[in-house]
């Protein structure tokens, strides 16, 4: 085998979703963040398929690269990119990634707990509690999410229910599970799946949204709630989400429905869990302290040998 690219990168997997970090991308030159995310989509066009694509990745597989950071106050600077590019910002990769710095010994450990994180929607504080040079506990600050609308009627073949859309890190379309015959449990993911189907189906064309959330809120009063997330291409997110967190919480805030005090907690399809905490409460809307822990998975190298015929690699959703 003669290896054309080569490179390493370590997996961290946070309540579910996985993350490939790398640190070692195409030399290109950039002079700050800005012009490395403009750049990014076509400087590393190969890279984004050879490192997310099957057969080393696959659909929900998203990328970190971290480079040194431009502003002085950082710690570090993180482009975060999927399939198709770069994104803005994943609550899910800061703490990959700072679990990742500091686990393999890339970032010393403070006393003080406290990093900073440079991203394309600026500096991100986080708080990384270590115990015997493992990271026990990361917490970190949402954008304010926003209520935009309640008790939208959806109308579609034999579906005659309502949606909420809530403004978070994307425009999440709500639905309540009560009114419905199964639960967000592994043995009912079949007829999930045709919900989420026939959902995305009735809202594609009449309403805006990023996201759909099944929400099953019956413990709210213990302050848990339990949801399942879909992509509008229909591959359902393996986190419980911390966007979707915030818009849940935001929105049954909003409802009078659960206490602004003490967390809520949000579980998965899969058993994953993540917290969520109010911390302050704008004009613009509420903005929640989340609460994770990230897991390496891995450290591996990749390689590209330049008569796989599989070069660019492939997706199945």
């Amino acid at each position: 085998m003669k290896i054309q690219k080569s490179y390493t990168a370590t997996d961290v997997h946070v309540a579910g979703e996985a993350y490939r970090i790398i640190k070692d991308g195409p030399l290109i030159h950039y002079k700050s963040i800005q012009e490395l995310n403009e750049q990014f989509s076509l400087a590393y066009e190969e890279e984004i398929k050879f490192l997310l694509n099957e057969p080393r990745g696959f659909a929900g597989l998203m990328g970190c690269l971290v480079v040194p950071p431009f502003k002085s106050e950082a710690d570090a600077a993180v482009i975060f990119f999927d399939h198709n590019g770069t994104v803005p910002m994943q609550y899910g990769g800061i703490v990959a990634v700072i679990t990742a710095l500091l686990e393999c010994g890339q970032l010393k450990a403070k006393s003080s707990n406290e990093y900073r994180i440079e991203t394309i929607s600026g500096v991100i504080g986080v708080a990384a509690t270590m115990k015997d040079d493992e990271v026990k506990l990361v917490k970190l600050k949402s954008e304010p999410c926003q209520v935009v609308q309640t008790n939208v009627p959806v109308s579609y073949l034999d579906l005659k229910t309502e949606v909420s859309l809530v403004q978070a890190d994307h425009l999440y379309a709500i639905f309540d599970k009560a009114e419905l015959p199964f639960e967000i449990e592994m043995e009912d993911l079949p007829v999930i799946n045709q919900w989420g189907q026939k959902v995305i189906e009735a809202l594609e064309g009449n309403h805006a949204f990023s996201r759909v959330i099944l929400m099953d809120h019956s413990q709210k009063s213990v302050g848990k709630i339990k949801t399942v997330t879909f992509r509008p291409d229909r591959y359902i997110v393996r986190s419980p989400g911390f966007g979707t967190l915030a818009a849940c919480c935001s929105y049954l805030i909003e409802n009078g429905d659960i206490s602004v005090n003490g967390p809520i907690e949000n579980e998965s399809i899969f058993n994953g869990k993540l917290t969520a905490e109010l911390s302050a409460q704008f004009e613009a809307g509420y903005e929640f302290s989340f609460s994770a822990r990230g897991f390496i998975t891995g450290m591996q190298t990749y390689v590209l040998d330049p008569t796989d015929p599989l070069f660019a690699g492939f997706l199945l959703k």
